[in-house]
Order: structure tokens, then C-alpha cells, then sequence
């Protein structure tokens, strides 16, 4: 399968792991015996799951308390892989953040950051890691971008650009590594439990009916098992599957002014 075996030496970095989304896809890669080195700012969480980890399935779990927006600060981090002895085998894309509103009344410098958390770390740790990959014949990228990604979203024009770039990318990436023994899968979640509704200022996904909300170890567990296939891409759950379609093919002359009427919502 596309997903290397583990090994005591080899590990699965995933960013932005301190909860949600990359916090589950932690717990579901330890769950097959996978060591996992978890980065995220919030260094705390990183430890309080790295420890269930370790004692649940006797994996080596290592914490890296990074900001990866910041080009210095990646290298530093693949650095101190190195350092302590691993290989990365699994890249996990996972760190990223959203905001909600008028872009000409949002902050430029938070605009910025995402696109330098959201796109560039994402194509920084690929720049790193891909080649190594190909090196040894084997290897695993798993970059999440959203249902966002598949039309532009008035109220949140950065977020949904940016997780149009990861698209683009991720699944054109897919192409150039075929043959390598590499593979690239693009995670496509819709709304989903965790805090990145209430951190983006977009509100609660509460006020959405509740199948159309999904729980993050679903979410986490279609990853998982996407990369295990070797899959390009993964859009988890039917309703998410049906609007991304509907983005996809909608034409934008009715899409966008519908979207402008609606309170916008991405991953």
C-alpha cells in the first residue's frame, strides 16, 4: 500500500496537530502503529496528545512547539527531525486558518498570514520533503484543503483562494510524483466540529442543520484511509461530495450572487 510500513526510525509530521482535524488524524495513524511528531504553537495540547498516544499504542510520539507560516522556522524544524533520528514518511498539511467578512474590512496583515500559512508552509514542507521521498522510492503527502477550495466564497475570499491553491497544487503534484513510489491525496472537508469555526469569526457551525456538520475523526478516519488507497483526492460524506459539485459546475454568474445572500462556510 502507499502508506510505508512503520518503523522505529520513521515518523508522520503532521502540522497543526493540536486539535481537530490533525489532532484525529494523529490518533488514527498511532492507532496502526505509526509514530507521529505532532507541531502546532500550542505546545501544551502537543504534549497532552503526544503522552495518550504513547500510552494507548506504544508509538513514539515527539512534539514540536513551531510557528510553520515562517520559511526560518520550517527548515529549523526539519532540522530537529533530523536531529533526533527520523525520517519523515507521512507529511501531513494540516496547520492552517480561516477569517469571515468583507475582505476591505478584514485585517491585511492577518490576510497575509494566512496565505503564508495556508499555501506557502504547504508548498515549503512539500519543497522539503518530496524529493527525500523519491530518494527512498516511498512516501505519503496528505495536504488538506477544504470544500471551499471549489468556487470563490464572497465573506471569505483569502480562505477560499488559498484552499483553491492547495487544490490545484496537490492534485497537479500528484502527477509529477506518479512512478515514484510518492503519492499525493488532497483532503476536501466541509464544515466540521472543531474550533475553527468560532476562531475564524464565522460563528458557530451549530446554527447549521447537523448531517451536514461532520465530526473530525470521520473526518480524520477518510484521510487516513485515502492515503492508504493511494487516492488523489477525498471529499468525506455525500453532502460534501454533492457541494462540491454544485461548486464545481455551478455557473458563477448564479453561484456568486446566491453565495453573497448566504453566511459562507468552509472547513
Amino acid at each position: 500500500m502507499p502508506l510505508p510500513p512503520p518503523a522505529p526510525d520513521s515518523t508522520c509530521l503532521i502540522t497543526g496537530a493540536s486539535s481537530g482535524i490533525g489532532s484525529e488524524i494523529a490518533r488514527h495513524l498511532a492507532r496502526r502503529g505509526h509514530g507521529v511528531t505532532l507541531v502546532a504553537r500550542r505546545e501544551e495540547r502537543l504534549r497532552e496528545l503526544a503522552d495518550e498516544l504513547g500510552q494507548a499504542h506504544a508509538v513514539r510520539a515527539e512534539v514540536v512547539g513551531a510557528s510553520v507560516a515562517d520559511h526560518d522556522a520550517r527548515a529549523e524544524l526539519a532540522a530537529e527531525i533530523e536531529r533526533r533520528g527520523l525520517t519523515v514518511e507521512t507529511l501531513v498539511n494540516n496547520a492552517g486558518y480561516g477569517s469571515a467578512g468583507r475582505f476591505q474590512d478584514l485585517d491585511p496583515d492577518g490576510e497575509e498570514g494566512m496565505v503564508r500559512l495556508n499555501v506557502e508552509a504547504v508548498v515549503g514542507f512539500c519543497g522539503i520533503y518530496a524529493s527525500r521521498m523519491v530518494d527512498r522510492g516511498r512516501g505519503v503527502i496528505l495536504n488538506v484543503a477544504s470544500t471551499a477550495a471549489f468556487q470563490p466564497l464572497p465573506y471569505q475570499a483569502t480562505y477560499a483562494a488559498s484552499k483553491s491553491f492547495i487544490s490545484s497544487f496537490s492534485e497537479a503534484l500528484y502527477v509529477d510524483l506518479a512512478g515514484t513510489g510518492v503519492t499525493v491525496t488532497v483532503l476536501y472537508p466541509g464544515p466540521t466540529r472543531t474550533e475553527f469555526d468560532e476562531e475564524s469569526g464565522m460563528g458557530s457551525f451549530d446554527q447549521l442543520p447537523s448531517f451536514l456538520v461532520d465530526d473530525p475523526g470521520d473526518v480524520a478516519r477518510a484521510a487516513v484511509e485515502g492515503i492508504e488507497a493511494g487516492r488523489r483526492s477525498v471529499v468525506p460524506g455525500a453532502h460534501n461530495v454533492i457541494s462540491a459539485l454544485g461548486g464545481r459546475f455551478a455557473p458563477r454568474s448564479v453561484l456568486l450572487p446566491a453565495l453573497g445572500r448566504l453566511y459562507p462556510f468552509g472547513r
